[in-house]
């Protein structure tokens, strides 16, 4: 199984791919409002040298809580792809107990896709939203 994996925590950025059980990763920091150039990303882990896109059998992010800008940005890159490649798209989620890179997530989204028995049904991407689990509890001006 093909799994391309995508992580960011606001100011660091890492992509995976895992072909078969080999895994192959590439990170980068940032500063926080930076969005990198996904083309770059790919490039550092072999696209279109050791894999193309429609070699990957599934898209994984991660629902980090850190940055919820960043996470946005990633699933929506990783919707765009995953439906025109016509594959499941996963969110493992992170809690922020245990940072989580790119190869985490898609060793994650293995065993999450496996447990479900690989039912690509399950993993539509177009359900694939990132959740912002924090209250947002604003104070009022002048209270």
């Amino acid at each position: 199984m093909n799994i391309l994996a995508f992580q960011s925590s606001g100011d660091q950025t890492s992509v995976s791919i895992m072909l078969d059980d080999e895994i192959n990763s590439f990170n980068y920091k940032h500063n926080r409002k930076d969005r990198p150039n996904w083309n770059m990303f790919l490039e550092n882990i072999g696209l279109n040298n050791a894999f193309a896109l429609e070699d990957v059998d599934l898209f994984a992010f991660s629902n980090c809580q850190n940055s919820y800008t960043a996470t946005r940005s990633i699933a929506s890159y990783l919707k765009g792809i995953a439906v025109a490649c016509k594959k499941p798209l996963i969110v493992i989620e992170d809690d922020n107990s245990v940072f989580l890179e790119s190869s985490d997530v898609a060793k994650l989204a293995k065993d999450k896709f496996d447990k479900n028995n690989q039912d690509v049904a399950r993993f539509d991407p177009n359900f694939a939203n990132p959740i912002y689990k924090t209250d947002t509890t604003y104070k009022k001006i002048n209270e």
